[in-house]
This record gives C-alpha cells, structure tokens and sequence, in this order.
C-alpha cells in the first residue's frame, strides 16, 4: 500500500478479490473505500501527477462508497 505524495491524499489500497479501493485522505483521514473499482483504476491513481485531481476525475462521484 503506497503513501502518495499529495497534499489531498495521503494512502491508497487495492483489493483485487473485492475491487475495492481503499483510499485515506490528509484532512479527514480514512479509510473510504470504493467499490467495484477496476485495477487500472488504482494505478492510474498511484501513477498520477496529482492524486487528488485524479481522484476527482476518475473516482470521487463514479463508484459508491463507504462514505
């Protein structure tokens, strides 16, 4: 499980068996997990520029979650 360098998010975790995302965030801390996330997904996440915009772009509002 990666610590990204992002000021919004600061871990994230993949499940491969249940597709969950599990993503902990600078400010509220966590875990939110995601769900039916597909792995490109999660390493688009942990390869982007910045987290948080991906996150924004391709997860926040796309899957249900915890939250």
């Amino acid at each position: 499980m990666p610590n990204l360098k992002s000021s919004a998010i600061g871990r994230a975790e993949y499940n491969d068996a249940t597709s969950t995302l599990s993503i902990w965030f600078v400010e509220s801390g966590g875990p939110y997990d995601y769900y039916h996330v597909p792995e490109q997904v999660y390493i688009g996440l942990i390869n982007a520029r910045s987290a948080g915009s991906y996150f924004n772009d391709y997860i926040r509002d796309r899957y249900s979650s915890n939250r």
